[in-house]
């Protein structure tokens, strides 16, 4: 595990959730990520107990990919939607770590991602960075590297080019949007070995896919998973 994990995990022993970040409902004791309610009914995808799942089905022919899955359904309306929301923009960091540790007891309980080597959140460009002040893919993936032991790579790849965002874009306009973002900064670190790919949000995949393609294009030893905190049926080609 790395040491920003240790850090961000001493600063959560210090900083005990007062109240529930999804209903905002008293925290029983004992309970650190969200209350007993919300747990028991968290839109839960269970994608990470069948390997040939729907998500992975989405990367099919275009990116080859051993494990895909995602935590949460993304549903309008939903009290788990506006958390989602408020950790990647409002500044809710630690909701992204206490989330990502959840994620990751539950897929290594399941064993599905069980050889993988390192964990590489999808980067963020320096600006976007510098405005929001932290890339909550990173919390996200240092929750889970320290439930799965293992490390969180922030270094071997980097977004080189500024895109806009994404939230209003169509279809084919997020595909344009994201092609030759990323560079690969050193393949040597990443050969022959299994990385898993973490993001918040999955819509069309387009970014979490040109991240992977950068990859094997210039490390062709390597193999590719993917985990994200949530997506959406549509997104999955599961409703209309």
């Amino acid at each position: 595990m790395s040491i920003l994990s240790d850090i961000i995990a001493d600063v959560r022993s210090l900083v005990v959730p007062r109240s529930c970040p999804i209903c905002g409902g008293p925290m029983p004791r004992g309970q650190t990520v969200v209350c007993t309610a919300c747990e028991a009914t968290a839109p839960l995808t269970m994608l990470w107990e069948e390997r040939a799942n729907a998500m992975h089905e989405r990367f099919w022919g275009l990116l080859p990919v051993e494990e895909a899955s995602a935590l949460l359904w993304y549903v309008e309306g939903s009290p788990w939607r506006d958390a989602v929301h408020r950790f990647k923009y409002a500044g809710r960091w630690l909701s992204a770590y206490d989330l990502g540790r959840w994620y990751g007891a539950l897929l290594r309980e399941s064993g599905a991602y069980a050889d993988v080597d390192v964990i590489i959140p999808v980067p963020l460009h320096w600006r976007r960075r510098l405005w929001r002040g932290y890339n909550q893919a990173e919390y996200l993936a240092e929750g889970m590297a320290r439930e799965m032991g293992l490390e969180v790579d922030r270094h071997s790849l980097c977004r080189h080019r500024y895109n806009a965002s994404q939230t209003s874009q169509s279809h084919a306009d997020r595909w344009d949007n994201v092609e030759g973002i990323f560079r690969v900064r050193n393949g040597k670190a990443l050969e022959n070995k299994h990385i898993l790919l973490v993001d918040d949000v999955f819509t069309t995949g387009a970014t979490i896919m040109s991240l992977g393609e950068t990859i094997l294009r210039a490390v062709p030893s390597a193999r590719l998973s993917v985990a994200v905190l949530a997506t959406t049926r549509r997104s999955l080609r599961l409703e209309p």
